[in-house]
């Protein structure tokens, strides 16, 4: 019965290193993690472009279908970064990604918390609110390219 509580430790440490481990454990290979960091960025590009036109003024402002986008880019801001765990160099992304994680931190933060913003701004139904916020998550798009985005 001695070797219970070494088994109950080890079982438990098994466990909590599951919820622990790197990013790229959810990926077969790194490739895997380039292609799906590259997917949820197209997305996220896709649906804010959506939203250009009528920022621009250039499309009628419906509220309802903002908010809407907005919320779906709420939920797609989160879901590129844990494709750029160690060992998954590659891409576009420039080695600083790796080389300097705490900024590329501050910049994905400064995009989720704009995001947030942005469906705040959306949900008010104000279109001079939504001009604003918009205009700081593309801001916080391109700092974050120029730093750390490969030249196309």
């Amino acid at each position: 019965m001695k070797s219970f509580p070494a088994l109950a430790i080890a079982a438990c440490t098994i466990a909590l290193s599951s919820w622990t481990a790197p990013a790229v454990a959810q990926f077969a290979k790194p490739a895997d993690a380039v292609k799906y960091r590259q997917a949820a960025l197209t997305l996220i590009a896709s649906h804010f472009g959506r939203m250009q036109p009528v920022v621009k003024g250039q499309a009628p402002y419906d509220a309802e279908a903002i908010k809407n986008n907005v919320k779906l880019l709420s939920t797609l801001s989160e879901l590129p970064w844990a494709a750029f765990g160690p060992g998954t160099e590659g891409g576009d992304a420039r080695p600083e990604v790796w080389s300097d994680a705490a900024g590329f931190a501050q910049k994905r933060d400064a995009f989720k918390e704009n995001i947030a913003k942005l469906q705040t701004a959306a949900d008010s139904g104000d279109l001079d609110k939504v001009r604003a916020a918009f205009g700081n998550v593309g801001a916080s798009c391109k700092s974050c390219h120029d730093s750390y985005r490969a030249k196309k």
